[in-house]
């Protein structure tokens, strides 16, 4: 081992001691940046991945859709359903209708949907918490949770259905009356704003309250894993669908909303890059100290033949030992604590003797936590780096020190 570094290695380490004080706190200093940064990251990482997750579970890989009523539907469902890059093919119908039960009205949405065909695509049964799919017929609904807890509805109650259809019969001096649904049961998607604002039905059911005669709003594919949902929905436009008819993936249909979500975890990664700068000025200070401290010995180490490039890597490396053992205590801490996040978040709620709850925030119902290997590789080269560069000052002024000066010094 080169001398200077086997210097660097006892600055840090005196003999009696783990570690000098200075070099503790700045060790300290980089692990909770880098730890708050790596948790920061992996949670917004686990809102993005559980998003998109649920996206595609409630929408499909690709919507094909027009700006009116689809009657030529089995036509294209045939040709898409031989498609090779398609696993699954359903039709759909979905408007907005006014739901009431016990004198309590709500506005949801309602998705017409085959029961048979929709399970290969998207899994209904795998949402259900309450009920069975084998009572879903023509005269019974599935409700979301939320949209059932406020109208206080559950398996068995019975809700009213008024449609816009109504309203059109009604210039025609035709009266309709509502529909009576039986709910038969009940589901979560893990989506507050698809549970709180949902009712499902059988396509025929809805055909009827839409007059839509044998015609669908659209059709959903489901995609073999690997095929580019983006790229094939642009394939199926230019070669196989006919004008009117627009191919949209789950990724077009959320650009914004994902956006928002990737723009949040850069910017507040960027705030908290900040922490990692304060500890770079310690560890600058924290060497700078023992560059006063350690004059003398400097002077004397040049004065037997040491180069002044060697002084400054002997400091740089003690920056950079400092980085990577920091580092790596934060990534570990984070590991930990994120590993235990629900019996922290227990203990938290319990302390301070209030709730945390993030029903609502990003659509899911827990801290989701989802690991890339890109972001470690980055905190960890930023960490490291900023930590090397902090020894520079003191390396510099190190180096600078002529023999005699360094020995007169008091």
């Amino acid at each position: 081992m080169p001398w200077y570094l086997y210097h660097a290695l006892k600055q840090l380490f005196p003999s009696g001691r783990f570690f000098s004080f200075f070099s503790l706190v700045s060790i300290m200093g980089v692990m909770l940046g880098v730890c708050v940064l790596i948790i920061v990251q992996s949670v917004m990482n686990g809102f993005g991945e559980g998003i998109r997750k649920r996206l595609v579970e409630t929408e499909g890989d690709i919507r094909i859709r027009s700006s009116e009523v689809i009657y030529d539907w089995e036509k294209y469902y045939d040709l898409l359903e031989a498609q090779d890059e398609v696993v699954t093919v359903s039709t759909f119908a979905e408007g907005v209708i006014m739901l009431q039960h016990q004198n309590r009205p709500q506005f949801p949405a309602i998705r017409g949907i085959d029961p048979l065909e929709e399970e290969q695509v998207v899994p209904l049964e795998k949402f259900i918490t309450m009920g069975d799919i084998e009572a879903f017929d023509d005269g019974g609904v599935f409700l979301g949770e939320g949209l059932a807890h406020t109208l206080r509805a559950g398996p068995g109650s019975i809700v009213e259905v008024f449609t816009p259809l109504m309203l059109e019969r009604l210039k025609e001096d035709e009266v309709l009356l509502p529909r009576e649904f039986k709910v038969v049961g009940l589901f979560r998607t893990g989506s507050p704003a698809v549970d709180g604002n949902t009712m499902i039905s059988t396509m025929r059911v809805m055909q009827e309250l839409y007059g839509l005669d044998d015609g669908v709003h659209g059709i959903l594919l489901r995609l073999r894993p690997g095929v580019d949902a983006f790229q094939y929905a642009r394939q199926l436009e230019s070669d196989l669908l006919r004008p009117g008819l627009e191919a949209v993936s789950w990724l077009e249909s959320n650009r914004d909303f994902l956006f928002v979500v990737e723009q949040e975890k850069r910017i507040i990664s960027f705030i908290l890059i900040f922490i990692i700068l304060v500890a770079s000025f310690s560890i600058a200070i924290a060497l700078m100290m023992a560059v006063i401290r350690k004059t003398r010995e400097i002077g004397l180490l040049v004065a037997m033949g040491a180069r002044p490039r060697q002084v400054a890597y002997s400091f740089c490396f003690q920056g950079f030992v400092i980085g990577s053992i920091g580092t790596l205590c934060g990534i570990l801490m984070a590991l930990v604590c994120l590993h235990y996040r629900r019996p922290i978040l227990t203990a938290y709620s319990k302390l301070t003797q209030s709730e945390v709850n993030f029903l609502g925030v990003y659509d899911v119902y827990e801290i989701p936590v989802h690991y890339l290997a890109s972001d470690f590789i980055t905190v960890t080269c930023f960490a490291i780096g900023i930590s090397t560069l902090a020894g520079l000052l003191p390396a510099f002024r190190a180096a600078r020190l002529k023999p005699a000066d360094a020995l007169r010094s008091e």
